[in-house]
């Protein structure tokens, strides 16, 4: 079975290469770098107004959602295990270089975020209940035009794939279970035999509960899931950046030495895992492709929670979305980094996963007793990855609902699939998920991006019209009506 397995683990690794090439990642900057020219760098003058939007709900809004809580649903699903585990997984497999290229991934990304909120809710559907659907597929059919459904198809199919087999389940469970039996059952004490592996019972039963956990919440649809999210996302966060802010000013005198190493790996000076052309490489794509699973930017995601956002203003919630890229990496991921690499537990011998976090943080707090420390970030850990797989059940179902021409069937048969991968995921290889995560994301990306690029100038239009409206009116509350037509075709205005 191990050889089975390894096999595997071989093909799987082969075909996240060819996937996550250069040709995908330099698409995916190109797309950010493009927003950002052509949006005169939007993300970076208009950050502080993104952050108060973030706070403060739209009036008169239609959708299903507050704008908050579509923010705390895409951030259920974007703040996850990668910003501790996926953080991990780049940097002990590229460097502390990878850290400088998930920054930059990022900041680009904030624009893309930007652009992909925006267009969800310009090109939304409403019906007459208040249901929404929304999201790449629509703006790809409606923006580009129905002769390429086929790549709006393409997306919503390995969006389902996205979450059923990648960040949605797997990977979270995975991390989750691990995490648990870590700080549990860490010399596997308590151990059952299942297909001919030795499992701790610790694993079985955990995954066991969350999967019923899953199950109470999913089943309840899109408005249970933002009301836990709204609860949960805030909580969560304060509890992980408050224990990495005390890590940080505890060994304040080592954060030099942190960047220092991170640009100097980032651009092969230190020539980790072989020469510089090599090293630089190897950084990119693990920086570029685990910042692209923790923030999501690019991939098509977080827009299809944006849709049901109550607002009547596609910039706005562009603005709103795209705090959610600075949260995820520029808050959350760097704390993750900056504790690998001022500690140097990334540098550990046998170390995977959330192992290597938690070492990072008992070396940077030897206050603290380490029990304590894998407490609490096996607490984080749990947290993160529950809220992601709830968010990921509501993507992978409007993806499902698109693609089967809105068949609730296989909607309600897809969550009871769902909370079934959940149970199933403890029981694959480390590498095996994060691998098959990071290749149905690279396919999820590049129909999302395709339809980015090409809708640009929409979304110029859109944020000239919107400013230019609050410059006149002084006030939010006081603009006047969105004057911009449906898209370049001179369609009737979408004002829902």
């Amino acid at each position: 079975m191990e050889e089975f397995f390894a096999t595997v683990d071989e093909i799987l690794v082969a075909i996240d290469g060819f996937i996550w090439g250069v040709p995908l990642m330099a698409l995916i900057l190109f797309g950010g770098i493009l927003l950002t020219v052509r949006l005169r760098g939007l993300q970076f003058r208009h950050l502080g107004q993104a952050l108060r939007y973030m706070a403060r709900n739209e009036k008169d809004g239609t959708g299903e959602v507050t704008s908050f809580g579509a923010l705390c649903t895409a951030l259920s699903a974007t703040i996850g295990t990668g910003n501790i585990v996926g953080v991990g997984t780049a940097i002990v497999a590229g460097g502390p270089g990878a850290m400088f290229w998930m920054w930059l991934a990022a900041l680009f990304g904030m624009a893309t975020k930007y652009a992909e909120g925006l267009l969800a809710v310009k090109f939304r559907s409403v019906g007459k209940d208040g249901h929404v659907l929304g999201g790449p597929f629509y703006y790809i059919e409606r923006g580009m035009g129905p002769q390429w459904r086929w790549l709006a198809k393409m997306f919503a199919f390995f969006g389902m794939c996205v979450g059923l087999f990648g960040i949605g389940t797997f990977t979270q469970v995975n991390s989750i279970t691990g995490a648990v039996k870590g700080f549990f059952d860490p010399s596997m004490t308590m151990s059952v035999n299942i297909l001919g592996m030795d499992y701790s019972i610790v694993t079985v039963i955990s995954s066991l509960v969350l999967a019923v956990l899953v199950g109470l919440v999913v089943i309840g649809g899109l408005k249970r899931i933002a009301k836990v999210s709204e609860r949960v996302i805030p909580a969560m966060v304060v509890i992980y950046v408050g224990f990495s802010v005390i890590l940080l000013l505890t060994n304040i005198d080592k954060i030099p030495g942190a960047f220092v190493a991170i640009f100097e790996g980032a651009f092969g000076l230190q020539a980790f895992g072989g020469g510089m052309l090599g090293s630089i490489l190897i950084a990119m794509q693990m920086g570029i492709a685990r910042g692209i699973f923790s923030n999501e930017a690019g991939l098509g995601s977080a827009p299809i929670a944006a849709a049901a956002a109550q607002t009547k203003e596609p910039v706005r919630q562009g603005l709103v979305s795209m705090t959610g890229t600075f949260l995820d990496t520029i808050i959350v991921c760097s704390m993750t980094g900056l504790a690998l690499v001022m500690t140097g537990a990334y540098q550990i011998e046998g170390l995977e996963g959330a192992a290597v976090t938690t070492a990072a943080f008992q070396a940077g707090l030897p206050f603290l007793p380490p029990g304590i420390v894998a407490f609490i970030l096996m607490v984080c850990l749990v947290l993160f990855g529950f809220t992601t797989i709830l968010g990921w059940d509501y993507y992978g179902e409007r993806c499902l609902e698109y693609f089967s021409n809105g068949s609730q069937g296989a909607v309600k048969a897809y969550r009871w699939l769902y909370i079934a991968a959940v149970f199933i995921g403890p029981y694959m290889t480390v590498a095996a998920v994060w691998t098959i995560a990071d290749i149905f994301n690279g396919l999820m990306a590049l129909p999302n991006i395709i339809a980015l690029v090409a809708l640009s100038g929409v979304v110029v239009k859109e944020t000239n019209d919107y400013f230019a409206r609050l410059k006149a009116a002084g006030t939010e509350d006081a603009m006047a009506p969105r004057t911009v037509k449906e898209d370049w075709r001179d369609q009737e205005p979408n004002l829902a």
